[in-house]
């Protein structure tokens, strides 16, 4: 979790821009064109309050707002809040809106579109076990929203700012459709013009969007934003040789993954912009520990005792990786190696004696994977290989990302790990990632989606505790429990390389591709 976010009770926080912004707010350089972006998987849906997909973000994040997002360090800001104030008891939290901020479809937003979008997420929001301490949201007027905690929570600011699965803003009017049928209607820069699942997403600027003036740029989702391109295409380019090909020769002018074999002859390309982000994702399995054999421990901890990290990730990115215990990067304050000494263990022969001991019986073992994401698909074949040795009868199942992530929510659905990548929600801090482990849909799958009580009391206390030290006490103990239990199976981090044309100017890699702010040169 961040530990460097200061809540001062009766503050109100009117963040300022980046330091170094300009004088003046940002203008585009030039007006125009069609940004055509290779993006490497499928999208399952624009409801970005129902689908935590980096696939989705990609899109939904440049379509929607929320009151509070991160800047370019991660740091909380205000977005759709004009301003905030934290009540001298710490139970209520009082937001003033940003007035004349209107939706896509004309409407001026007020707090009633607040609530209902509230209303909406406590109902489908895949992360809205954050609600869980949270008493009443009322309105007292159009530009004021007021949150009522039963606890004081120093947390809750870093809670509601993420953009993993954030509480996006939309119409009252929209705010009951079902999960996964959101109308895409939002107040971003951009709004929507098509979307054709398989194939491609477009949007056009939207010319009613109103920038945020308390800032002078854009800073990370939030800050000063303008749509300098007419439009934006996102096309779904799975194969990473087309990727390559297609930012060669112009047919795409930015792509969202490079592999790493293909990046020495990219950089003697004039007309080619390499753009890498370390840390990008910690390549991960999930068990599903409702069904057998993974509802065993000995049997997980035998498949865990089974594994060779070095193997898996070089083949899962062509060697651009580093071996990463547990669920945040090395570089970050709230890193922790804590449950080491189950990581990259390599020992066949006690693998096979925790296989005895589970009981095992040669039931097959279902690693479902998919092929939009190389790195994703080439783990689960070297992991398949690792549990093969040891005598356990691994099988792939490779369908398409959207179709895995929704069968990944469901533990009947037929598999034994789901592989994934844990990118956004590291960056964001370990709040955002332990999330993950936390019903409603713990991505362990627990039996019931009954929370373990070890994993439950350190959440809280992650979110509860009132001196930061003891929250990162209590990560750390977390991190070592889903490792010793083997709720997760962290293999590594990666490098992601994206690219642009080099006529594209203002483009700058962070965890979901920004399109504002960004333009051709010529």
């Amino acid at each position: 979790m961040s530990l460097r976010i200061p809540l001062l009770a009766g503050t109100a926080f009117a963040l300022a821009a980046l330091s170094g912004a300009q004088a003046a707010p940002f203008k585009c350089p030039k007006v125009g064109g069609d940004f055509v972006f290779g993006q490497e998987a499928n999208v399952n849906s624009l409801d970005q309050m129902a689908s935590n997909t980096i696939s989705t973000r990609n899109i939904a994040m440049n379509l929607f707002e929320a009151l509070m997002t991160r800047d370019e360090n991660n740091n909380p800001i205000t977005d759709l809040a004009e301003s905030y104030t934290e009540s001298p008891d710490h139970l209520t939290y009082t937001f003033k809106l940003r007035t004349g901020v209107k939706f896509h479809n004309g409407k001026t937003m007020t707090s009633a579109d607040v609530k209902a979008s509230w209303d909406r997420y406590a109902k489908v929001g895949l992360e809205r076990g954050m609600f869980a301490n949270v008493a009443k949201w009322e309105t007292p007027d159009p530009d004021t929203f007021v949150v009522t905690m039963k606890r004081p929570q120093p947390t809750f600011i870093e809670l509601i700012s993420s953009f993993s699965v954030p509480i996006v803003i939309v119409p009252a009017e929209e705010a009951e459709a079902p999960a996964m049928q959101l109308k895409p209607v939002g107040t971003g820069p951009w709004q929507l013009v098509e979307f054709t699942p398989g194939s491609q997403v477009k949007l056009k600027r939207f010319e009613g969007y109103v920038p945020n003036a308390k800032y002078e740029a854009r800073t990370g989702f939030g800050g000063y934003k303008q749509a300098c391109f007419d439009t934006v295409t996102f096309r779904i380019v799975t194969e990473p040789g087309a990727r390559v090909a297609g930012l060669k020769t112009g047919e795409l002018q930015g792509v969202e993954d490079l592999p790493t074999k293909s990046l020495d002859d990219l950089k003697k390309d004039k007309n080619v912009t390499i753009a890498p982000l370390a840390n990008w994702w910690i390549q991960v399995a999930t068990p599903n520990t409702s069904v057998t054999p993974t509802d065993n421990l000995a049997f997980r901890r035998a498949v865990q005792a089974a594994l060779d990290m070095d193997e898996i990730m070089d083949a899962a990115t062509d060697g651009n990786y580093r071996l990463n215990v547990g669920f945040q990067y090395p570089n970050q304050p709230s890193y922790t190696d804590a449950g080491k000494a189950t990581y990259n263990i390599k020992d066949p022969a006690l693998a096979k004696k925790l296989l005895a001991e589970s009981g095992y019986k040669g039931e097959p073992v279902v690693l479902l994977t998919n092929k939009d994401y190389s790195s994703m698909y080439n783990a689960a074949l070297v992991m398949a290989e690792q549990l093969k040795a040891v005598g356990i009868k691994a099988e792939l199942k490779v369908v398409d990302w959207p179709t895995s992530v929704n069968m990944q929510l469901k533990p009947d659905t037929g598999w034994n790990f789901f592989f994934t990548g844990y990118g956004t929600q590291p960056a964001l801090g370990a709040l955002a990632t332990m999330q993950f482990f936390m019903p409603p849909n713990a991505n362990y799958k627990p039996k019931g989606d009954v929370s373990d009580p070890e994993l439950q009391a350190d959440w809280t206390a992650m979110n509860e505790k009132p001196d930061a030290k003891d929250r990162q006490a209590a990560f750390a103990d977390m991190q070592r429990a889903i490792l010793e239990k083997v709720y997760a199976l962290p293999f590594g981090s990666l490098t992601k390389v994206q690219g642009v044309r080099a006529n594209v100017q203002g483009y700058t890699p962070f965890r979901i591709p920004r399109m504002s702010n960004v333009w051709f040169a010529n």
